[in-house]
């Protein structure tokens, strides 16, 4: 099964020079768990930053989200796979790197994600289609 039929094509952007507290309102708002990070002169993604990296390196250390910039605490570079991988390989590389998520690139740009539950929906539609073929 390909990457494609499972990723998540609803991505979002946030530029590395904002603040974490602005990055807290477009994952609220967007109810999306991950942001790709980009420099302000790139069109291609540079970081990654999600909601884990906020709790766990920003509230949880009781710094102020609104003097923290996004590249200050984002994870670089993003992990990408091709659309037309298998779920098997985005899932070796979710488990070798321990990610929640992998992104979908088509060159330099980012047209979907992977995460776990997108892989546990796929795990439960390969189980389906090999009991209606039996």
């Amino acid at each position: 099964m390909k990457v494609s039929e499972f990723m998540t094509k609803k991505i979002e952007c946030i530029n590395a020079d904002a603040s974490i507290y602005d990055a807290i309102e477009r994952l609220l708002d967007k109810r999306i768990r991950s942001l790709v990070v980009k420099n302000a002169n790139s069109h291609k993604p540079d970081g990654v930053i999600t909601a884990r990296d906020i709790v766990f390196k920003v509230l949880s250390e009781g710094k102020d989200p609104r003097r923290i910039k996004v590249g200050e605490i984002a994870s670089f570079p993003v992990v990408c796979v091709s659309p037309d991988d298998e779920i098997s390989k985005a899932m070796r590389l979710m488990k070798e790197m321990n990610y929640a998520r992998v992104f979908v690139c088509e060159g330099n740009c980012v047209i979907g994600v992977l995460a776990l539950m997108d892989v546990m929906q796929a795990s439960l539609v390969e189980k389906a289609r090999a009991g209606n073929h039996a």
